[in-house]
């Protein structure tokens, strides 16, 4: 599936706005992820926020993915 990344999540995977991933869970999405681009192990560490077809998940590693999802990632934003 087409998944867009977002700010510094595009810059660690060389600058391209999306990628072609594998996997039905946000946990599957995010290990392959890591898989191809070594640099998104740290980021991935801090958080990363996951759309899927507009709801935000966080830690939710076992959240399904639909086949047709529209997918973005998103870092994790620091606030209070």
């Amino acid at each position: 599936m087409e998944v867009q990344l977002s700010g510094i999540l595009s810059s660690a995977a060389g600058g391209i706005p999306s990628v072609e991933l594998t996997g039905t869970t946000v946990g599957e999405l995010l290990t392959c992820l890591e898989q191809r681009y070594p640099a998104m192990g740290p980021l991935i560490e801090q958080g990363i926020a996951v759309a899927v077809n507009g709801e935000i998940y966080r830690d939710r590693r076992d959240q399904p993915i639909p086949l047709d999802a529209e997918v973005y990632l998103l870092p994790r934003l620091a606030g209070g």
